[in-house]
């Protein structure tokens, strides 16, 4: 029973760890080719630039919208259609990206 367990062990040891799904690099030039396209109407809230983040009323933006800080961790999946409003170290919108 114990040699069973111990090579149960060494057999985990051995299975690979890599991430799944695509990697970083791949999905950041996805998101630049989605937010060149503006897949995910981005260009509709430019008027949202330089505003606080604390006074974006949320109700007026899309589903799935993400208002995203400095520092924040966000999931990596890559989604074309959904909006991702990227706030400066000054509290403000800085920028649009659709990932």
């Amino acid at each position: 029973m114990r040699a069973a367990l111990v090579g149960l062990v060494l057999l985990a040891a051995c299975t690979s760890h890599e991430p799944q799904g695509p990697s970083p690099v791949i999905v950041s030039e996805q998101a630049d080719q989605a937010t060149e396209a503006d897949t995910c109407g981005a260009a509709r809230f430019i008027h949202l630039i330089g505003t606080p983040a604390d006074q974006i009323d949320r109700s007026t933006l899309p589903p799935r919208t993400r208002v995203i800080t400095p520092n924040m961790m966000v999931t990596a999946d890559f989604s074309a259609e959904r909006l991702n409003i990227m706030i400066g170290t000054d509290g403000k919108v800085g920028s649009f990206r659709c990932f």
